[in-house]
């Protein structure tokens, strides 16, 4: 705690407030038109066509502006395991293992070791981009931001002060959930607004159906469709799962041993990772012996250029190690494959294991400031297993001056999103940036 406060001469706790761009800043349109190359070309414009639905739709897509603009910000300088991309919309609910539902970060396709006040301030920034599009008044915005960081902060104090082990046994459940906030109208609350996500059996009749005798996935394209070219990446599905199957610990492995691919798809997800080589893959034990797996392409972080290069050479462990180190409980399916054709690197884990998100939709403040308060949590437990707590809280200390900093900066930060925002749709608008 000394050596965290001792961090105050470095980065004064009130440094953080401010955001002003620099004259040199870079046009954040040619930041995401270079971050669309590598991509599915055919896939791209449907990308765009997600985040020019609304500031908030575009700074989910935007990771990549705002690791360039975090990198001009204070720092401490020290480090912990970042999530990369901690906006709202990438926390949620799964099952663990053992069956149990639970809240955490639930995206890591950014992960990497890089300064904890990063992930801090675009959590905070989110919560004031999304209430603004929910029509919520500047209050009200301000309430969610702070709640969060407030919640980190405090949460920071309590993990510096736990016995290392049990940190990271510590895990916020669906109990722990309906305790945040006015327990009256807990099922109003966060977690009545948690959308559960069929698993199993459930999903496979739901996205599968039978063809000529054999079990094939449904095609809804141009968001699931089978490939018809013959070089599409999916052909090569079978033998990236073989290669995937020596990733897994030995107890998973063997269980895998039992299933064959059956079939591949073409899977488009998310906002960012549109137009990344994704897909599903379906896997056959017996009849109705069924397992589906997602195929995530693994590019190089965003905070790479600004915190440095990952010490994997493969993207694709660098995200499961990130994964395993800040979650709670992982899917017991992680694991990662290259392909040599392309120089893909590939993650994997099972596709909507009881997974969840959470309904923005209708949302009022006082809902926002409670699911804040519960992200700010989770990221508190993440970078306590990932990094050192007591160095953070005694960077932070009982005060609320760092709580009052981020919530100006993410008010600022918030402004430069829709200003950044304008300019992406008038570049869609000239037909620079193509649209589906």
């Amino acid at each position: 705690m000394a050596q965290g406060k001792a961090l105050r001469q470095v980065a004064p706790r009130t440094a953080h407030a401010k955001w002003k761009p620099p004259v040199d800043r870079r046009n954040p349109v040619e930041i995401l038109l270079e971050s669309d190359q590598g991509r599915v070309e055919s896939l791209v414009p449907i990308r765009h066509g997600r985040m020019v639905e609304s500031a908030f739709a575009f700074y989910r897509g935007s990771a990549a502006v705002m690791a360039a603009d975090l990198a001009m910000t204070p720092a401490t300088g020290f480090r912990v395991q970042s999530c990369g991309d901690c906006h709202l919309m990438n926390f949620g609910g799964f099952a663990t293992p053992e069956r149990r539902f639970v809240f955490d970060i639930n995206d890591f396709d950014e992960t990497l070791p890089a300064p904890w006040e990063w992930d801090v301030k675009r959590l905070a920034a989110s919560f004031v981009v999304a209430g603004r599009n929910l029509g919520l008044k500047r209050a009200a915005c301000a309430e969610a931001a702070r709640a969060a960081v407030c919640s980190y902060r405090e949460r920071t104090a309590q993990f510096a002060l736990m016995p290392s082990v049990q940190v990271w046994y510590e895990r916020i459940d669906a109990d722990k959930i309906f305790d945040v906030g006015d327990k009256a109208s807990a099922s109003r609350g966060v977690a009545g607004r948690i959308r559960l996500r069929p698993g199993g059996l459930h999903l496979t009749d739901r996205i599968t159906t039978v063809v000529n005798g054999v079990r094939r996935f449904i095609d809804h394209p141009p968001l699931v469709f089978h490939e018809t070219e013959a070089g599409g990446f999916t052909a090569r599905i079978a033998d990236y799962f073989e290669q995937y199957r020596h990733s897994v610990q030995a107890d998973r492995r063997f269980l895998l041993n039992r299933y064959r691919v059956i079939d591949s798809a073409v899977k488009v997800v998310g906002v960012g990772s549109v137009g990344t080589r994704c897909a599903i893959a379906l896997l056959e034990a017996a009849e109705n012996d069924l397992l589906v797996l997602q195929f995530k392409e693994a590019r190089a972080s965003v905070l790479e250029p600004y915190a440095g290069p990952s010490v994997y050479s493969n993207h694709g462990e660098r995200v499961v190690q990130g994964q395993r180190l800040m979650q709670s409980a992982s899917d017991m399916f992680l694991g990662w494959c290259h392909s040599e054709r392309g120089g893909y690197d590939f993650y994997l884990r099972q596709l909507r294991d009881m997974k969840s998100s959470v309904s923005l939709e209708g949302a009022d403040g006082s809902w926002l400031s409670d699911y804040a308060t519960i992200c700010g949590w989770a990221l508190a437990r993440a970078h306590a297993r990932g990094g050192d707590a007591a160095v953070v809280s005694g960077y932070l200390d009982t005060n609320d001056n760092f709580d009052v900093a981020i919530v100006e900066f993410a008010q600022a930060y918030a402004d430069q999103t829709e200003r950044d925002f304008d300019s992406f749709r008038q570049a869609v608008k000239s037909g620079r940036v193509p649209v589906a």
